[in-house]
């Protein structure tokens, strides 16, 4: 006999079926987040939030993914989930810089850290990393691809919040929150993945023949200081050496290092394989 196939009913009850466990496995991680906040007590040091697990947990996601259901979808549901449970755990804020525009970052703030995260406005980088210094695990979200003025200079002190991720982490075409932003925060030494090092850096002779001697090794906001003939520069560096290799390439193009200080690191961005994104 030929077996008949399911009819619509039979298939919604599967669906059910699948949404009312997905529910249940949700209760029971709370159940464990609940439980690993009296182990951990985290509450009592502030943020939560684990930016060398995180990257861990987005690029496997990332890599086993397959089937109809978008990647757009299935990155933001889990960046809620990631950010809310965080939450749960030790509360937080986002500080948004709205400098480079308020409809991008607040797509970005709730792509990444959902609706019930507060989120709160301010109008420079420099008064969310404030906000951010004076908070007991708040993070801040900054443009990482252009700045007014040298805002990671309040991050070069040691008990300073620092750089601690690079948004969006899952890179591909068409990003439905694709402004690229710096995460700042607060967080335990033993959470940061160091995979890029972010340094603050100071140098005299600026000029556009060194911004594209150093193209090639990293990318760089720079900030001119006219009163110095120089330039304020955030620059990102992969590996342990990289800052050894910026300042070779700065010396050799005609600069000179004025000061440098590590203002944080992050994960290198994970990006998906075209076909794989059009899924």
């Amino acid at each position: 006999m030929t077996k008949q196939p399911p009819s619509l009913q039979d298939l919604r009850r599967e669906i059910d079926s699948i949404d009312e466990q997905v529910h249940g496995l949700l209760i029971q991680r709370g159940d464990i987040i609940d439980r690993l906040i009296s182990v951990k007590k985290t509450q009592e040091v502030g943020s939560a939030f684990r930016p060398a697990r995180e990257a861990d947990m987005m690029r496997r996601l990332a890599q086993r993914h397959r089937g109809i259901l978008p990647l757009d979808t299935i990155e933001s549901i889990w960046r809620v989930i990631i950010s809310t449970f965080t939450y749960v755990q030790s509360p937080f804020s986002v500080h948004a810089d709205l400098s480079v525009g308020e409809s991008a970052m607040r797509d970005s703030a709730r792509f990444h850290f959902g609706f019930t995260v507060p989120f709160l406005a301010h109008f420079n980088a420099e008064a969310a990393v404030e906000a951010v210094a004076k908070s007991k695990g708040d993070l801040a979200l900054i443009s990482a691809v252009s700045s007014r003025s040298p805002w990671w200079s309040a991050l070069e002190p040691a008990a300073a919040p620092k750089i601690i991720a690079r948004l969006p982490f899952v890179e591909r075409a068409d990003h439905p929150a694709a402004l690229p932003v710096f995460v700042v925060s607060r967080v335990a030494a033993d959470a940061m993945v160091t995979e890029v090092e972010m340094w603050s850096v100071r140098v005299s002779g600026w000029s556009a023949d060194v911004a594209r001697a150093l193209s090639p090794f990293s990318e760089i906001i720079a900030v001119p200081d006219t009163a110095s003939d120089g330039a304020a520069l955030l620059i990102s560096v992969p590996g342990t050496d990289g800052l050894a290799k910026i300042t070779a390439a700065l010396v050799a193009a005609g600069a000179s290092v004025r000061s440098s200080a590590l203002v944080g690191s992050h994960a290198t961005r994970y990006t998906v394989p075209p076909t794989t994104a059009s899924k």
